[in-house]
C-alpha cells in the first residue's frame, strides 16, 4: 500500500467533504494528530479503521486502499444507454446511465445484459385511461417472479418494483410513443421489448 498516495486521497476526500482533521478524528474516535499522519504519508491507517473511514469520508474501500479514485465518464444524456443492476443479497434495484462503479451489500455489480424477450415472458400492452396497461404472464411466486417493469424513453425511466405473490402487471404514463421495456425475473434475467408502445 502506498501511503503517501492513500494519504493525499484521504487529504482530497476531506476537503470534499468540507471537514476539519478534528473532525475526522472526532467521528473515528482517535486523534487529529494521527489524520495529519496519514496525509502527510507518514503511516496508513489501521484495519479496523478502513470500514468507518470509508463511511466517514462517503468513499469506497477498495479504490481508497488504491490511493485513487477512477472517474467514470461524464453523463452525456443517453438514457437510452440505461444500465440495470439487482443487488444479490438484499434485492436493491440500482441505474446507471453509463459505466458506473456500483456496489451493494459489499458486493460490486455488474450490468445486467438484457435479452430477447422468451415465449414464457409473454407481455400484453392495452391503452387504459392516459396508461399503457401492461400485464405479464407470469406466476408471481416467492422463488419465481418478476421483480420490476422499466419503460425507458431517450429522457426518462417509469420504474415500476413488483413483489411476489401480487400481479405481474404496470400501468404506465402514455406520454410519447416508442421508448423500450424491459422486464427482470429472478430466474431468467433480465429482458428487452423494443419499441412496445408505437
Amino acid at each position: 500500500m502506498d501511503c503517501a498516495k492513500v494519504g493525499r486521497l484521504i487529504f482530497h476526500l476531506r476537503k470534499e467533504k468540507g471537514l476539519t482533521q478534528q473532525q475526522v478524528a472526532d467521528l473515528l474516535n482517535i486523534s487529529n494528530k494521527t489524520i495529519s499522519k496519514w496525509e502527510c504519508g507518514l503511516g496508513c491507517p489501521d484495519v479496523t479503521l478502513w470500514s468507518e473511514l470509508s463511511a466517514v469520508l462517503g468513499a469506497d474501500i477498495q479504490k481508497m486502499l488504491e490511493g485513487k479514485l477512477d472517474p467514470n465518464l461524464p453523463d452525456i444524456g443517453k438514457i437510452d444507454k440505461i444500465r440495470f443492476y439487482v443487488c444479490p443479497g438484499c434485492g436493491n434495484i440500482l441505474t446507471s446511465t453509463g459505466n458506473a462503479s456500483i456496489s451493494c451489500c459489499g458486493r460490486k455489480l455488474r450490468p445486467l445484459n438484457p435479452v430477447p424477450h422468451t415465449a414464457e415472458h409473454e407481455i400484453t400492452v392495452q391503452e387504459m385511461d392516459l396508461d399503457y396497461y401492461i400485464s405479464i404472464c407470469h406466476d408471481m411466486m416467492k422463488d419465481h417472479y418478476i421483480t420490476f417493469v422499466a419503460y425507458v424513453l431517450y429522457d426518462r425511466v417509469f420504474l415500476i418494483r413488483l413483489y411476489p405473490e401480487q400481479s405481474a402487471e404496470a400501468r404506465i404514463p402514455m406520454i410519447k410513443k416508442g421508448g423500450d421495456l424491459y422486464l427482470y425475473c429472478t430466474k431468467h434475467g433480465l429482458q428487452k421489448y423494443s419499441d412496445l408502445c408505437n
